[in-house]
């Protein structure tokens, strides 16, 4: 299980040390891609392959579902954890999360997450604020 925040720093190339205690759990590869929220996803193998298998069942008749698949499977692409334990972030994925220097990296159970520092303290602010009433939410998923 994928959990925990760690603070880390993109290098002029858009390379990121990758979590120790994430190295493991990831694979020497996995995807990365958009996520939601302005942050990027970054899948282990076997969790992709089962979250494509879900988006198969997307039906292709369906605008919505055609927009998303486009945008989230455009950007994806296979993040190789190197000798140092660094991957190479491209460029559009950086742009997309506004993520310049100083960026967060959570487990979020089955995946991570690379925020910038600015937007992950944006979100946090806000989780923190709403936190009981988002609690109260989570019955309707029956947790």
């Amino acid at each position: 299980m994928l959990m925990g925040e760690f603070k880390h720093n993109i290098d002029a190339k858009g390379r990121l040390i990758m979590p120790a205690k994430f190295r493991e759990e990831l694979g020497d590869t996995f995807i990365i891609t958009r996520g939601l929220d302005g942050c990027l996803f970054g899948y282990p193998m076997d969790q992709w392959e089962a979250l494509q298998e879900k988006m198969k069942q997307l039906p292709l008749a369906k605008k919505d579902a055609r927009a998303f698949t486009r945008f989230f499977y455009s950007a994806a692409t296979e993040a190789e954890i190197d000798k140092q334990g660094r991957i190479n972030i491209p460029k559009n994925l950086l742009d997309f999360a506004k993520i310049e220097k100083e960026c967060r990296i959570v487990g979020v159970s089955d995946r991570i997450e690379i925020w910038s520092n600015a937007k992950w303290e944006e979100f946090t602010e806000e989780a923190e604020e709403n936190f009981e009433d988002i609690a109260e939410k989570m019955n309707d998923f029956g947790l």
